[in-house]
């Protein structure tokens, strides 16, 4: 049976182009698409979609407000469409934090390639988002909003942090479906002294430096969006930029950060496999890693390579999941030692070294 689409958004041009990239997935159907929330409301009692695409920005009651009163009335999976800038970027955040399952950019005619990739992308989060978890009860009622330039990196806090032999651990954490919130919750439970924890989010490079400075404002440890060519310190938070993958490298007892543009891995830019392998090489068992939510693969075969190399690794649980799909991944083939739910995983990591309350 077809997934059956509700396509929303404020543009006709938008919903027809929206609705041609839909039907042309074999296994979708758009069932029908509404300009504003008023005919929405009506669409979704007749046409009883499964899943419904929501663009960011409308007249009228926008899309936050929309969405907030859809998960709270009549939960369901909808998937964000975005215009990637920094307004749209911090909108679209918001809005995973109010439920929605995931984000995609707005189409763009720049090549029949271009928009056939577009379209694969899209049905992808459509079909994941018909089989995700609602989080019913995530509705967040203290948004915080990164203002002016947001990519600029805050000052350091911390010393450089020593990882030599006689040095500590260092977190290396992956995710993609359903990430956001569930990152937010491993670093709410971290002090503000926490090891320095590495993480890859699958996020297009508008997105990632709002999302660091959005957890800055809400987490006790300093997070940023690696810049590259750092030296990872005590007590902070590295969200590795988007469209770069993220690796380390050791310089002496120090760690330093390297951001590269080689080519996406199992489909991503940056990839969880990628800051994964790098950790087993350099680290080995003075690494710990955690996978989260996600869907695919990425991230897998990366935290059994440290598992192997005698890191401690840990996966979310299914029951925690907005979709579980990298966690199931990395439990079959053996890479998760210890399974947990999300908000649980930061007290699990700790536990390996406990830090000093100052």
């Amino acid at each position: 049976m077809s997934i059956r689409v509700l396509v929303v958004d404020d543009s006709s041009f938008m919903r027809r182009q929206l609705s041609r990239i839909i039907d042309a997935a074999p296994d979708i159907e758009v069932v029908g698409a509404a300009g504003d929330a008023r005919e929405a409301c009506d669409m979704l009692l007749a046409l009883e979609p499964d899943v419904l695409t929501l663009d960011v920005q409308m007249p009228g009651v926008n899309g936050l407000e929309f969405l907030d009163r859809l998960m709270s009335k009549r939960p369901m999976p909808v998937v964000m469409v975005s215009a990637f800038t920094q307004e749209g970027s911090e909108t679209t955040l918001k809005a995973l934090e109010l439920g929605a399952v995931d984000f995609i950019g707005k189409p763009r005619a720049e090549s029949l390639q271009r928009l056939d990739e577009y379209g694969h992308e899209l049905a992808e989060k459509i079909r994941a988002a018909k089989c995700a978890r609602l989080r019913v009860n995530a509705r967040s009622r203290h948004v915080h909003v990164a203002r002016g330039d947001a990519a600029a990196p805050a000052p350091s806090r911390a010393l450089p942090y020593p990882v030599g032999a006689a040095g500590g651990k260092v977190i290396f954490m992956g995710a993609s479906t359903g990430g956001t919130e569930a990152i937010k919750k491993v670093l709410l439970g971290m002090p503000a002294n926490c090891p320095p924890i590495l993480i890859v989010q699958h996020m297009p490079e508008t997105f990632s430096a709002v999302f660091a400075a959005n957890l800055d404002q809400v987490c006790q440890p300093r997070v940023c969006e690696a810049q590259g060519g750092e030296v990872v310190a005590e007590g902070t938070v590295y969200i590795t930029k988007g469209n770069h993958h993220m690796r380390v490298k050791r310089e002496g007892e120090h760690l330093l950060i390297e951001l590269v543009q080689t080519p996406p891995v199992n489909g991503h830019r940056p990839s969880v496999d990628v800051l994964f392998a790098s950790a087993a090489t350099v680290m080995g068992r003075q690494a710990v890693g955690v996978i989260l939510t996600g869907m695919g693969k990425d991230g897998a075969q990366g935290l059994l390579s440290m598992r192997q190399a005698g890191a401690r690794t840990f996966g979310q649980d299914e029951a925690s999941c907005v979709v579980y799909g990298m966690p199931r991944e990395a439990f079959q083939i053996g890479a998760v030692e210890d399974v947990a739910d999300v908000t649980q995983i930061a007290g699990r990591v700790l536990a390996l070294f406990p830090v000093k309350k100052r």
